[in-house]
């Protein structure tokens, strides 16, 4: 039986999946079906489009897709209800999964079947019918690892790692993950996945597909978990006792409530974070609202004050690591068009933002978006009759951020010269190449120059742009284009016309006596070592 696994990617409150990322699940029903003796072909939507494959080669297609949280994608483009359509008229058999199964009209997609959240064991029955025994996902994990290799980005893929399902919260009024019910994995599990998946050649992953990384394995006796830092520690070392060569080990989502609770145990979390995990790491938090009001009437779990006291927490710890950024910071979610939202709670959120700036608070990243309804969710009986209505308070308020709040907190995080290490080049647009670090949330970097896909370099920060910096790459004088020479800051058209005019350089000491005393401030933009 010839079976494709075709990820359309997703992107959950708690699990990301668009490339750069591999979500866990194809790699879960990859081993369902290894267990099952059926050796699959993994194939993603955007190698479909440029017609790599064929599905009408394949007797079974699974398709997993559905963007809860929508963002700008740079690594891939996810599935639409379009491909949907498109690919429904193949006549081969098809199974689709995920979240996008929660904002479809079944009957408009009956050449499908269709599994509902959470989809393992009714996958395995469709496959299996006689099917007995262990159906632990935490051994598909480990089957399923090898499936990484068939990335069409690999080794270049950041491994989105599940340490539980649901939210013990769970009553926000947007929020699908009240279809999942909490269930904790075993750490020894967790750690035998992340080594199933480093033996397969990965070296980037983000604890990522759970709710709140700092409640995992934590006291649930309590209204609100009460985290576990001794075990946090332990559990940090094992992974680098098994994997001692990774490159990239982040986390995402935080719940900024547990923080506001618990803060003697939540520092000493973050000292492990600071201490164990890599540079350039990023905790999420669900703000959502700066609105009271928005709080109260949609049960979101942290107010603003609290998220206020998470974000200064955090912020007390914060150094830069050996890649040029922040060993960690926290992040902010917004959605807009909740129920009880008005034109006052645009005001709200933005004098939110700006009293942080106003303290030199670091915010990494502001993800500001409208609400997706989904049915089954308190908030299908409003639906989106408040993102239509506050459409124009929501483009003005999101400009002003990105303009007056996210320019400047770059500024502040990335002064201009600071050297940004592993950049990986992606896409080429005129004289740019657009790059970033494999990590959670990462810079996007316009680097100054022309660059083959998965060239990887370092930069230094020479501007801003509302959501991006530009950087000139450490460079060779002898080799380096005039436009990269004129981009570095005290140098314009003239030196790097001098430059240039007075090739080769045998040292940079050369380069100084052409540059007289600007050298100094410059000197870091060239590499030495290639002269």
């Amino acid at each position: 039986m010839k079976v494709a696994i075709l990820d359309g990617y997703v992107d959950e409150p708690s699990c990301l999946g668009v490339p750069p990322y591999i979500s866990p699940y194809p790699r879960y029903i990859y081993g369902m079906l290894r267990y099952l003796k059926i050796k699959p072909r993994y194939l993603t939507i955007d190698q479909i489009r440029g017609r790599e494959f064929e599905l009408e080669n394949f007797d079974l297609v699974i398709i997993i897709a559905g963007i809860a949280v929508p963002g700008k994608y740079l690594g891939g483009n996810p599935m639409s209800l379009r491909d949907l359509m498109r690919i429904s008229g193949l006549k081969v058999e098809k199974i689709l999964l995920g979240p996008i199964t929660l904002e479809i009209e079944k009957d408009s997609l009956n050449s499908y079947t269709i599994l509902e959240h959470p989809f393992e064991r009714d996958l395995l029955k469709i496959l299996s019918k006689k099917f007995e025994g262990d159906m632990s996902i935490n051994k598909f994990a480990i089957l399923g690892a090898e499936v990484v290799r068939q990335h069409p980005d690999f080794p270049y893929v950041i491994c989105e790692i599940e340490t539980y399902k649901g939210c013990y919260w769970g009553k926000c009024s947007f929020c699908i993950e009240r279809f999942q019910k909490l269930d904790m994995r075993d750490p020894r599990a967790v750690i035998s996945e992340i080594k199933a998946l480093y033996n397969q050649g990965v070296r980037y992953f983000r604890i990522g597909n759970q709710t709140d990384f700092f409640t995992y394995m934590a006291d649930f006796r309590y209204e609100f978990p009460k985290p576990n830092p001794e075990f946090m520690k332990n559990f940090h070392r094992a992974i680098w006792r098994e994997c001692p060569k990774i490159k990239t080990l982040h986390l995402d989502n935080v719940n900024p409530k547990t923080i506001a609770e618990y803060p003697e145990e939540s520092r000493e979390i973050v000292k492990t974070i600071v201490t164990y995990q890599t540079p350039g790491n990023v905790g999420a938090m669900g703000l959502e609202s700066a609105d009271e009001r928005v709080v109260r009437k949609n049960n979101l779990c942290a107010t603003p004050e609290e998220v206020k006291f998470a974000v200064k927490l955090v912020n007390e710890y914060r150094c830069i690591g050996y890649n040029g950024l922040p060993c960690f910071l926290p992040g902010l979610n917004f959605v807009i068009g909740l129920r009880g939202e008005t034109k006052e709670t645009f005001e709200k959120n933005y004098a939110f933002l700006r009293e942080l700036l106003e303290e030199d608070l670091w915010v990494r990243r502001i993800n500001i978006r409208q609400v997706k309804v989904f049915k089954g969710t308190p908030m299908e009986k409003v639906g989106y009759r408040n993102v239509m209505r506050h459409k124009r308070y929501f483009k003005v308020f999101k400009e002003k951020v990105r303009r007056e709040i996210d320019r400047e907190m770059l500024k502040r995080i990335l002064p201009v010269g600071r050297r940004l290490t592993d950049l990986r080049c992606e896409v080429v647009r005129g004289k740019v190449t657009f790059a970033r670090q494999i990590a959670t949330y990462p810079i996007l970097v316009g680097v100054v120059g022309e660059y083959e896909r998965n060239t990887i370099l370092d930069a230094r920060v020479v501007d801003y742009g509302r959501r991006s910096i530009t950087a000139v790459p450490i460079l060779n004088p002898n080799d380096a284009k005039l436009h990269q020479l004129e981009a570095i800051p005290n140098i314009g058209k003239k030196l790097a016309g001098r430059i240039v005019a007075n090739r080769p350089y045998k040292s940079l000491e050369d380069l100084r006596v052409v540059l007289g005393e600007v050298f100094e401030r410059v000197k870091d933009f060239f590499e030495a070592k290639a002269l």
